[in-house]
């Protein structure tokens, strides 16, 4: 049996039709990215929700959605909610790598460094950073996200398309109520300082409601 790992997502691919796109490729609806997607393309063999030390916050500038993109600081107060995905090996690389802005087809040797010291660094690109947050039923955790901290960086609101794609996620992922999902994305830094809570209610309402 092929190696499997669990990929944490915190971000748009919590929920599980934007996953979908990064598997098995082409242009989602209203995108502006089409993804080669991955060598295996079969869907992930289960899923779980999770919570994992520290939090996300939103920064730099989206070419998928424009806005903010989603991070995970593991220095964050707090726990981060999040999706785990079973996936091969392969199949983690190949999303890996779209998200790197890379060409999927190669392994990345760098996963066992990953699990092994808790942290690896690919490149000093955006999602170039491995990082290692457990493990779950015996089978390591991994997520990546960018080589600085929250707080070295400068905050930029995401996109309203993006946030509501991940209220969609939490509430497919979490099952939450709409009112603890606009509670915990109107916290997070980016959105806390740039977005009036009574709009992230309205997103979030109009999202899981419409």
């Amino acid at each position: 049996m092929r190696e499997l790992l669990w990929y944490v997502s915190y971000g748009s691919n919590m929920h599980a039709d934007r996953l979908g796109w990064y598997l098995g490729g082409g242009r989602p609806p209203g995108g502006l990215r089409t993804y080669p997607g991955c060598r295996d393309c079969r869907p992930p063999r289960r899923s779980a929700a999770v919570l994992v030390p520290g939090g996300i916050y939103f920064a730099g500038e989206s070419r998928a959605w424009t806005g903010g993109m989603a991070f995970y600081d593991p220095a964050l107060p707090g726990a981060a909610a999040a999706r785990a995905w079973l996936l091969t090996r392969e199949q983690f690389a190949d999303v890996a790598a779209q998200e790197m802005y890379r060409e999927p087809g190669a392994d990345l040797d760098l996963i066992g460094v990953a699990v092994a010291h808790g942290r690896a660094t690919l490149g000093p690109g955006r999602y170039e950073t491995l990082l290692c947050t457990g493990l779950r039923d015996g089978v390591p955790m991994l997520t990546f996200t960018a080589p600085w901290r929250a707080a070295d960086v400068e905050w930029t609101a995401p996109a309203p398309g993006y946030l509501a794609m991940l209220a969609a996620g939490l509430r497919e992922a979490h099952g939450w109520a709409p009112a603890r999902i606009a509670g915990y994305l109107a916290g997070r830094p980016g959105v806390a300082d740039r977005w009036d809570p009574r709009a992230v209610d309205s997103l979030v309402a109009a999202t899981l409601t419409g």
